[in-house]
C-alpha cells in the first residue's frame, strides 16, 4: 500500500497504527465502516468549521453521528460556528473532501475529538486520502495533535 503523509507522520513519531484501503468510489463514512468491518461508533470523520470570529476549528466525530454546531461553538468559546465551504477545504487544510484527516493539515487548528472515542481501544479515520484509513489508539491521536475531547454531537434520534 502506498503510504500517505498521515502514515509517514505516524511512522516518524513511532505511533503504531493499522492502515486500510478501500474503493475510492466509497465516500460516506458509514459505508466505509461497513466495508472495513468496523463499528461505525469507532469510525470517525473530520469536519472543518469556521467560527463567528473567523477562526477555523476541526471536529472529529463518529461517522454515524452529526456535529451539534451549538455544542461545538460552546466548546471552542465561539458565538457560532458553521461548516466551511467545500472549495475552501483543500487550500486551508491540504486535504480534499472525503480524505480529510486530523493529522498532517497545512497548519495546526484547534481540534476537538468526540468524547466517545475514549471508550474504544482504537478508532479509525481518514489517512489523508480518499480510499485510505488508519486505525490507532485515540489517546495517541490526542497526544500527537494536542486535541481535546468533548460532547460535540447531536443526540441520536
Amino acid at each position: 500500500m502506498e503510504k500517505t503523509n498521515v502514515m509517514r507522520i505516524l511512522d516518524q513519531k513511532k505511533i503504531p497504527y493499522t492502515p486500510y484501503e478501500y474503493s475510492e468510489d466509497t465516500t460516506d463514512g458509514e459505508s466505509i465502516a461497513a466495508i472495513l468491518n468496523k463499528d461505525p461508533n469507532a469510525t470517525f470523520k473530520t469536519l472543518v468549521t469556521v467560527g463567528a470570529s473567523g477562526k477555523n476549528y476541526v471536529f472529529v466525530v463518529p461517522v454515524n453521528m452529526a456535529l451539534d454546531l451549538k455544542k461545538a461553538a460552546k466548546t471552542v468559546r465561539e458565538k457560532s460556528i458553521a461548516m466551511i465551504k467545500q472549495k475552501e477545504l483543500l487550500p486551508l487544510t491540504g486535504y480534499i473532501h472525503g480524505g480529510c484527516s486530523p493529522i498532517g493539515m497545512k497548519k495546526p487548528f484547534c481540534t476537538v475529538l468526540h468524547e466517545s472515542s475514549l471508550k474504544f481501544e482504537t478508532i479509525t479515520f481518514s489517512a489523508g486520502r480518499v480510499g485510505k484509513q488508519v486505525e490507532l489508539d485515540p489517546k495517541e491521536l490526542i497526544r500527537l495533535i494536542g486535541c481535546s475531547t468533548a460532547d460535540i454531537c447531536e443526540e441520536k434520534q
